[in-house]
C-alpha cells in the first residue's frame, strides 16, 4: 500500500508459459562485466590472509604479531590473536555495510550500472592507497574505500544479473557473481604464493593488483545497458522494451514486458522501500533477505577463506605450505561453484542447500576430532594428519562453492518484487557484510579461546541452517523473477502468513512451482 492511497496491483497474473527468448552473446557479455565485481570481492578475502601472514607486512605494519609469529609460543592457537591485525581485514565489510545503504538508493533512482561504476571508482582509489601504504592510517583507508567498493557492488550486480537473465537460466547465470568471486580467490591464493618470495615489497604487488579487474569493470560498466527492469521503473518504458527484446534476440517479449510493467508500476507507487518492506506481504523474503546470507557467513566458510595461511601456519604448517594450502581450497572452491552452475537449474536450489549443508557439517565436526586428539598448546599435527586435514578442508569448500556460496546470494536477489528489490539486496548486502565484519573481527580471538571448539560452533549453525532451507525455503527454480511474489502463496508456512489477496484471485496452478508438504 503507497502512503496517501491505494497501490497498484503489481504482477498478479502467471504469463510464464508465454516467455519466449533465449540466451543471446550480449547477455553473456553484460554478465562477464557485471560479474567481475566479484572478482573483486573475491581477490579482497583471499588477498587479505596470504598478506597477514608474511614477515615483511607483518614486521612494518603489526611488529608486535611479527615477534609473537617467531617466538616459541605454549598455544599455538593464538600466534595471531590481534585485534589490529583482525581490523586490517575487517575494515573491508564494515566500510562495505555502511555503503550498501547509499548504494540501495543510488541502485534504484539511477540503475544498476551506475552503482556497478561507483565500485570500480572505489575499488581503484582503495588499490592505490593500499599498493603504495607507508602507514597505518593510509592502509586501513585502502581498506576502507575497497569496502565502500563492495557495497555498491554487492548491491548492484546480484540485481543485475538476476534481471538479465532468462528465467529458466537465471540460476546459473546469477551465479557468474560466485564463479568470479571464487576465481578472484584462487587468483589471491595464486598471487600470494608468488608474491611471498619477493621480499620485502611482494606484498604490495598483492594488494595492488586488484586494480586490475576494477579498471576493466569500470570501463567496461560504461558500455553495459541498464536492465529493462530498471528502466521501466524509470519511466524509459519505449527503451526498456527496446532493450529486453535485445538480449531475449525476440520481439516477442510481450508477456514479460507486462510483467515488468505490472510490478513498476507498483514499484514506483512505494515512496518508502524499507518501510514497505516491513509489511506483512514482504515478510517471507524479508526473513530471507536476513537469514540466507547470515546462514551464508555462519558456515564458517570465512574462518577458512579469510586466515587460511595464518589457520594452516597456527597448525604447524611452514609459510610456503600454509600458502599452497590455501591455493587448493581456493581451486576447489572454484571448481565446486563451476558444479554449481550446471546444476542448479536442473536439481533446484533447495537439493543443493540440503545436501552441501550435510556435507559441511560433517567435515567441520572430523576436523573438530582429529584437532582435539592430535593437535594442542604443545603439539603440532604429524604429516599424515595435516594431510587429512587439509582435504576435509577441501570438502568443507566444495560443499560451500556448490551450495551455501552461490545460493547465499543468488535466492535473495530473485526473491523481492520490483518495488522492494534494492531494498531488500540492500538488506542482504548489510546482513552478510555485518556478519562477515563481525566474524572477521573476532575469528582470531575465538580460535584462541574456543581452541578445536570453534568448528564445532560453526557445524552447530550449518545444522540450523539446514533445517531451515528444509522447512521453510520454497523451490524457486524456473519462476520468473517478476512472478515470484506468487510463490509464498503455495507454501505451506508462508501461505498462512501472507495477507489475503486484494482485487483478485490467486491461479490455481503456477507452472513449475511445487507446493512444498
Amino acid at each position: 500500500m503507497a502512503e496517501g492511497g491505494m497501490a497498484p496491483a503489481g504482477v498478479a497474473k502467471e504469463r510464464v508459459q508465454q516467455y519466449q527468448g533465449r540466451v543471446t552473446p550480449f547477455v553473456v557479455f553484460a554478465c562477464l562485466v557485471a560479474a567481475i565485481g566479484g572478482s573483486i570481492f573475491g581477490y579482497d578475502v583471499g588477498i587479505s590472509g596470504g598478506v597477514t601472514s608474511m614477515d615483511p607486512f607483518l614486521e612494518k605494519f603489526f611488529p608486535v604479531v611479527y615477534r609473537k609469529k617467531n617466538s616459541k609460543s605454549q598455544n599455538n592457537y593464538c600466534k595471531y590473536n590481534n585485534q589490529g591485525l583482525a581490523a586490517f581485514t575487517s575494515s573491508l565489510y564494515l566500510a562495505g555495510l555502511l555503503a550498501s545503504f547509499v548504494a540501495s538508493p543510488v541502485t534504484r533512482k539511477y540503475g544498476r550500472r551506475a552503482s556497478i561504476i561507483c565500485g570500480g571508482i572505489c575499488f581503484l582509489v582503495g588499490a592505490s592507497l593500499n599498493a603504495g601504504a607507508v602507514n597505518m592510517a593510509m592502509l586501513l583507508l585502502g581498506r576502507i574505500m575497497l569496502g565502500v567498493g563492495i557495497g555498491f557492488v554487492d548491491q548492484a550486480v546480484p540485481l543485475y544479473l538476476s534481471e538479465m537473465a532468462p528465467a529458466h537460466l537465471r540460476g546459473g547465470l546469477n551465479m557468474m557473481f560466485q564463479l568470479a568471486t571464487t576465481l578472484g580467490i584462487f587468483t589471491a591464493n595464486m598471487i600470494n604464493y608468488g608474491t611471498e618470495k619477493i621480499r620485502p615489497w611482494g606484498w604490495r604487488i598483492s594488494v595492488g593488483l586488484v586494480a586490475v579487474p576494477a579498471f576493466s569493470m569500470t570501463v567496461g560498466g560504461c558500455f553495459l545497458p541498464e536492465t529493462p527492469n530498471s528502466l521501466i521503473e524509470q519511466g524509459h518504458v519505449h527503451k526498456g522494451r527496446h532493450v529486453l527484446e535485445r538480449i531475449r534476440g525476440t520481439k516477442q517479449v510481450d508477456a514479460e514486458f507486462q510483467d515488468i510493467v505490472e510490478a513498476s508500476e507498483l514499484a514506483n507507487s512505494i515512496e518508502h522501500p524499507f518501510r514497505n518492506i516491513l509489511e506483512r506481504r514482504n515478510w517471507p523474503q524479508l526473513v530471507m533477505a536476513i537469514c540466507m546470507p547470515a546462514f551464508q557467513i555462519l558456515t564458517g566458510i570465512n574462518s577458512i577463506l579469510f586466515y587460511a595461511p595464518v589457520l594452516f601456519q597456527s597448525m604447524g604448517f611452514g609459510g610456503n605450505a600454509s600458502l599452497y594450502s590455501s591455493v587448493m581450497t581456493g581451486a576447489v572452491l572454484v571448481a565446486s561453484t563451476l558444479v554449481s552452475i550446471a546444476t542448479v537449474d536442473k536439481w533446484g536450489r533447495r537439493v543443493l542447500l540440503i545436501i552441501g549443508g550435510i556435507q559441511m557439517v560433517l567435515c567441520q565436526i572430523i576436523v573438530a576430532i582429529i584437532l582435539s586428539l592430535k593437535f594442542g598448546d604443545e603439539k603440532q599435527l604429524s604429516k599424515d594428519y595435516s594431510i587429512v586435514v587439509v582435504v576435509l578442508f577441501c570438502l568443507f569448500v566444495a560443499a560451500f562453492g556448490w551450495s551455501w556460496g552461490p545460493l547465499g546470494w543468488t535466492v535473495p536477489s530473485e526473491i523481492f518484487p520490483l518495488e522492494t528489490r534494492s531494498a531488500g539486496q540492500s538488506i542482504t548486502v548489510a546482513v552478510n557484510l555485518f556478519l562477515t565484519f563481525a566474524i572477521a573481527q573476532s575469528f582470531l580471538t575465538l580460535l584462541c579461546s574456543f581452541k578445536f571448539g570453534i568448528f564445532l560452533f560453526f557445524a552447530g549453525w550449518i545444522t540450523l541452517m539446514t533445517l531451515f532451507v528444509y522447512f521453510f525455503l520454497p523451490e524457486t527454480k524456473g519462476v520468473p523473477i517478476e512472478e515470484m511474489v506468487l510463490l509464498w502463496r503455495k507454501h505451506w508456512f508462508w501461505k498462512k502468513v501472507m495477507p489475503p489477496i486484494e482485487g483478485g484471485e490467486l491461479p490455481t496452478e503456477l507452472s513449475d512451482i511445487r507446493e512444498f508438504s
